[in-house]
């Protein structure tokens, strides 16, 4: 077998580079929000699992959470009824709200966990209402200006992580389906943003990752072309405050939830693109990064 030095040395290059991030991050409990084309890609869901698996032996602790928009979609297509959003967030009714349920915790969440546990015996999968995860009050949507009611979508109002900590403890990857219960006794639909931001702050995570289907932030948003070179790769949580009523429905979600985990004490919040294989380990690992980077106003030394 005839060997490649050049190959073997930028091999190399790769590892030194992460060096300094596996020393820093070692130990770190790291929230990251799977969601978009990642997760319908069959190539893009086994490079995530990799990346996690990957993250778990280099000695962070990750934590999944996890929506399932197209899926649930897809099934509510086939049972004849229709999908309404409004604000960024579905509009769910009783019917839709026994979907959702089945297909994030039945289906999304035990797929996550099996293409991870392809690698060994680490992830373990749960819902928001096990064992008190989260606690929802039900919410509205936001359009033009006024409140509008969307049905059973909840907000996180509390969360008790003891149960994903024991799970870090014992060396699992907890893989979150965001489904909660209200202290009304409703079951209801937590948009998956939200839901990882307030338990990033409830671990005290150092980082919160949100994995979607742009490149970033547009620098010139709404009117980026989204191309790599117009992401903006690092804004404060007041610029994006002041940026946010003028994002699209889609991408307030994602932003809102980077802007509430630094503002709730998470160190770091980042918004990558999912349709990047190995985008997770490429921000964690390398110099570079990708997307765009979140920070509090005031970053101690």
């Amino acid at each position: 077998m005839t060997r490649d030095p050049e190959s073997a040395h930028a091999k190399a290059a790769i590892l030194v580079e992460a060096l300094p991030w596996l020393q820093r991050f070692h130990g770190a409990i790291v929230v990251i929000k799977y969601g978009g084309h990642a997760m319908t890609d069959r190539v893009l869901q086994r490079s995530f699992a990799e990346d996690i698996v990957f993250l778990r032996y280099a000695g962070l602790r990750p934590v999944v959470v996890h929506g399932g928009g197209p899926q649930i979609t897809a099934h509510l297509d086939r049972l004849g009824i229709g999908s309404e959003f409004r604000g960024g967030l579905r509009v769910t009714t009783p019917e839709t709200m026994q979907v959702v349920r089945m297909v994030l915790v039945g289906q999304v969440n035990r797929d996550i966990v099996g293409f991870i546990n392809d690698h060994g015996p680490f992830a373990v999968g749960l819902s928001g209402e096990d064992g008190g995860l989260l606690t929802a009050a039900r919410r509205g949507a936001v359009v033009d200006g006024e409140e509008i009611d969307i049905g059973s979508v909840g907000d996180v109002v509390a969360v008790d992580p003891g149960a994903v900590l024991s799970l870090l403890d014992d060396a699992r990857i907890p893989v979150v389906a965001t489904v909660a219960r209200g202290r009304d006794g409703e079951t209801y639909n937590v948009n998956a943003d939200t839901a990882a931001a307030a338990l990033a702050v409830a671990l005290c995570a150092h980082k919160l990752v949100v994995l979607t289907d742009v490149a970033g932030l547009h620098g010139s948003w709404p009117a980026g072309d989204g191309l790599p070179g117009d992401v903006v790769s690092e804004i404060r949580a007041s610029d994006l405050g002041e940026l946010l009523p003028r994002l699209s429905a889609g991408m307030v979600p994602k932003m809102e939830a980077c802007l509430r985990a630094v503002r709730g004490g998470v160190a770091q919040a980042h918004v990558l693109d999912g349709r990047v294989a190995h985008s997770v380990l490429l921000e964690v690992f390398t110099d570079e990064g990708v997307g765009t980077m979140v920070l509090p106003d005031e970053v101690s030394p």
